[in-house]
């Protein structure tokens, strides 16, 4: 009988030692696999979504771009000599840009999306702001008035512009 019981170890406990050891091995070689395949597939979308990426931050350079003040006020001439209804227009150009580009936010980080949304904001605020003023009372009065407000700073957009130039320069 303990023959038989010496016997039956012998045998069995080399088996389990080999059969842990081939599970251990084969669990590791599977992880290492599904690594491999999540690292190809990284690759391939990767090369298909950066080319689609940066397109999205070009979009919104052109953004910031059109809605820097000295070129809004260029590119948007009055409709009549009211200045309330040229700050409307000028605030609607604005929007429209902005509702134009909204989906390749995306693309962006939350961080970048933040300082577009910003700049947009900061330059709606500084047309307002120069709008309240009452010695302006007609349109090309408050064009005036803004281009000379934007002849101290730099405009609202350039910030954006510079967060974009930035993040883009990461992805290389």
């Amino acid at each position: 009988m303990e023959q038989q019981l010496l016997n039956l170890l012998m045998y069995t406990i080399p088996s389990l030692v080999t059969g842990s050891v081939a599970y251990l091995f084969f669990r590791e070689h599977m992880q290492n696999e599904e690594e491999r395949r999540k690292f190809n597939i990284m690759k391939s979308l990767s090369k298909e979504s950066l080319p689609v990426r940066l397109q999205a931050y070009e979009r919104l350079a052109l953004f910031l771009e059109r809605i820097s003040p000295n070129k809004l006020l260029l590119r948007v001439a009055p409709l009549s000599s009211d200045k309330q209804a040229y700050e409307d227009l000028l605030i609607k150009n604005i929007e429209q840009e902005f509702e134009h580009n909204l989906a390749q936010q995306i693309y962006l980080s939350d961080n970048c999306w933040s300082v577009v949304n910003a700049s947009k904001s900061a330059t709606i605020q500084l047309i307002r702001k120069v709008g309240v003023s009452e010695k302006i009372d007609s349109a090309n009065k408050l064009r005036e008035a803004i281009l000379n407000e934007m002849l101290d700073k730099p405009a609202p957009s350039n910030a954006g512009l510079h967060f974009i130039k930035k993040e883009v320069g990461e992805i290389w």
